[in-house]
């Protein structure tokens, strides 16, 4: 099948390189001319495992293409794939500019019957606007309206997008119930059949039930992460072990293991700006989500936990202090920063007169453009960018995790002791086992587990 990916940002270049796995004949558009010069010349612009080797096996095999040419995606492609940017506006609105106006260069450009699949994130009612900016565009050409608009969210985990694309949990369809519609759908069914050889994984339901769903899903995994950061925080005050709690609650099937473990905070592309758009659109039609609303105002609080057990620790003044920073992307196996809270900690430690190394195994360019962008130039100077786990050690007071990267889960206890002037590890997603950290010598600071580090 030909299919056109309009966008070639995280969303749309794993969906691209993905369908072509599967032998379709992939055709993605960006408007970007750097980055799809770089995508033709071999490169990819984000760091996603598995994703360059399946890029570069279906390049080779002509079945992966790049283009910046609006008229050739749109004569490419049945099905017009719209994967672009919904960023937060002022008041957290999903901004649907990107959107729109993808939809309106398909108006201007095909001829024949096209399905347009909204695969970005955007909120209830978007498939309408999607619909009338066709229909205006074809009419201005006096073309025919033979297209259906089709709601098909994501549901990738960035540092895990290419297993979740190609072995799904879900794939959710919306569709309406014209003729169109009932075309599209088929295609629809056609195109991801190879997804539900083994039991039917598609759920089939109309546009705007499509769109919440995506929102209802994240918001109610940022609800789960909001609720047991909220309980860490109540843990170390009454001492209680979080991670025995968490394990007694996970047992529970009603409940489960996932996304019950307490941290730093949630961050990335997805959580943050879906619950602020969800709760937009709440507000446009006058109700108030309290629980959302707390959701998002526990996550920005806990994002500054971990400095405040810093500054809890060694005084509001860190003039002449130094720290270490392991982590810097907001979860792992990604080089994504938005939202990350290392950039909050980093915030608060400069604030506080510290100097920092950091290290993160893969975010460091990106580091460095986001803090740059951050801090002042006088700011930015006391920041250094490490070249190991071990380098950024070197002077410190202590050490701060703040991303769970597998490299930190199993260090070399000894070598860290020795590197920092005082044994002092500030744990924000509580990585290590107090009781064997104190045991090596260490002043461990977890989140939730403060009680089995009191003397």
């Amino acid at each position: 099948m030909k299919i056109t990916i309009i966008g070639t940002g995280y969303v749309g270049l794993v969906t691209g390189a993905c369908l072509a796995e599967l032998g379709n004949d992939v055709l993605c558009l960006d408007l970007d001319q750097a980055k799809i010069d770089l995508l033709n010349g071999g490169g990819i612009p984000i760091h996603e495992p598995g994703l360059g080797e399946l890029v570069a096996r279906n390049r080779a095999a002509g079945r992966l293409r790049f283009s910046t040419d609006v008229a050739a995606s749109v004569a490419h492609g049945e099905v017009q794939f719209i994967a672009v940017g919904t960023p937060p506006d002022e008041d957290g609105a999903a901004d649907l500019s990107y959107v729109l106006a993808a939809a309106r260069n398909i108006g201007r450009h095909m001829s024949g019957f096209k399905v347009v699949v909204d695969k970005s994130t955007v909120p209830v009612g978007s498939g309408e606007r999607v619909a009338a900016a066709l229909r205006e565009a074809l009419q201005a050409r006096g073309a025919p309206q033979d297209f259906s608009v089709l709601s098909n969210p994501e549901f990738l985990k960035e540092g895990a997008a290419v297993e979740d694309f190609m072995r799904p949990d879900r794939i959710v369809i919306g569709h309406d119930a014209t003729p169109a519609g009932l075309k599209a759908a088929a295609i629809m069914k056609l195109l991801y059949a190879p997804f539900n050889r083994n039991h039917e994984r598609t759920f089939w339901m109309d546009v705007r039930s499509a769109e919440f769903t995506k929102y209802a899903a994240n918001a109610m995994l940022a609800t789960r992460i909001s609720f047991m950061n909220e309980l860490a925080n109540l843990a170390d005050r009454v001492g209680v072990d979080i991670e025995a709690v968490r394990r007694g609650i996970g047992s529970d099937p009603r409940i489960g293991h996932s996304f019950l473990y307490a941290g730093a905070g949630y961050g990335g592309s997805c959580f943050p700006k879906d619950v602020q758009a969800l709760a937009c659109t709440a507000r446009h039609y006058t109700q108030d989500l309290l629980i959302l609303r707390a959701v998002e105002q526990v996550n920005h609080r806990q994002k500054q936990v971990l400095g405040q057990k810093v500054l809890c620790r060694f005084g509001a003044d860190l003039a002449g202090k130094h720290f270490a920073i392991w982590g810097l992307a907001f979860k792992p196996n990604t080089d994504d920063m938005r939202e990350a809270p290392a950039r909050v900690l980093v915030r608060q430690l400069i604030d506080a007169g510290a100097t920092l190394a950091v290290y993160d195994p893969v975010a460091m360019d990106e580091a460095r453009r986001v803090l740059a962008l951050e801090l002042g130039g006088a700011e930015l100077a006391r920041v250094r960018f490490a070249d190991s786990p071990m380098d950024a050690l070197s002077g410190a007071e202590a050490l701060v995790i703040v991303t769970e990267w597998k490299a930190f889960r199993s260090p070399d206890f000894e070598r860290i002791k020795a590197a920092l002037k005082q044994a002092v590890i500030f744990d924000g997603r509580n990585l290590f086992e107090p009781q064997a950290m104190a045991q090596a010598g260490f002043e461990y600071h977890g989140i939730g587990r403060s009680i089995l580090t009191r003397t």
